[in-house]
């Protein structure tokens, strides 16, 4: 979409890092906001996105009730947060809804969305401004897709933003996160081999253990 910077978020709560950059400058983690002219309709968008989230539960809130501050100084209507649901996907990777209302959670579930199921936590930033929106009188919905949770994963972010680009009658082309799918699902198979030959080579050992004789004396 080509949404332009709008502001910085910075934060105590973040990590106690810096990024290096290739000429050797540095700058401190933070969140960073985008605006996204809409100029066939009057749906405009606003993008928050982060280098890390907070590490302390006090961050969490602190930097998400921030988030909906600066949302709602802007006039937002609708927020979405997005992010997984750990779950190994056969097929294509489902989305999981849960909304602050029941007009906003169909929209999702007509979009092919799946109910959240009950009790299960969203944890984080994605969960806590979907709670604390209730407070700000926003409307608000989480979407979050299916993955294996320990690397990006191209196959759930295109679920999820289908579900989303319906629910806001977006035309957007994702064809783009088609060579990023293949290219993530090179590394899994990579990693599968790795992890096979591991349980092979394991598996010799205990033989040869099992073939040497003890004795007692």
């Amino acid at each position: 979409l080509k949404a332009e910077k709008l502001a910085y978020l910075y934060s105590p709560h973040f990590p106690y890092f810096v990024h290096v950059n290739k000429k050797g400058s540095v700058r401190l983690l933070r969140g960073t906001f985008y605006f996204w002219k809409n100029k066939i309709s009057k749906s405009d968008l606003m993008f928050f996105t982060g280098d890390s989230q907070a590490q302390t539960i006090e961050g969490q809130y602190e930097i998400s009730d921030l988030v909906l501050d600066f949302a709602k100084k802007h006039n937002v209507k609708l927020i979405v947060t997005l992010g997984g649901y750990r779950m190994e996907a056969k097929d294509k990777p489902n989305v999981i809804a849960a909304a602050t209302n029941s007009e906003l959670l169909n929209k999702a579930l007509e979009a092919k969305a799946m109910l959240s199921p009950l009790e299960s936590p969203i944890v984080g930033t994605a969960g806590l401004i979907l709670g604390l929106s209730r407070f700000k009188k926003v409307s608000a919905i989480c979407l979050l897709g299916e993955t294996r949770g320990y690397l990006p994963d191209p196959r759930a972010a295109k679920s999820v933003l289908e579900v989303l680009r319906t629910i806001l009658n977006l035309d957007v082309d994702l064809a783009g996160l088609e060579e990023e799918i293949a290219k993530a699902e090179k590394i899994v198979t990579r990693l599968q081999k790795i992890e096979e030959k591991r349980i092979l080579q394991t598996e010799e050992m205990r033989k040869e253990e099992d073939k040497k004789v003890s004795y007692i004396s």
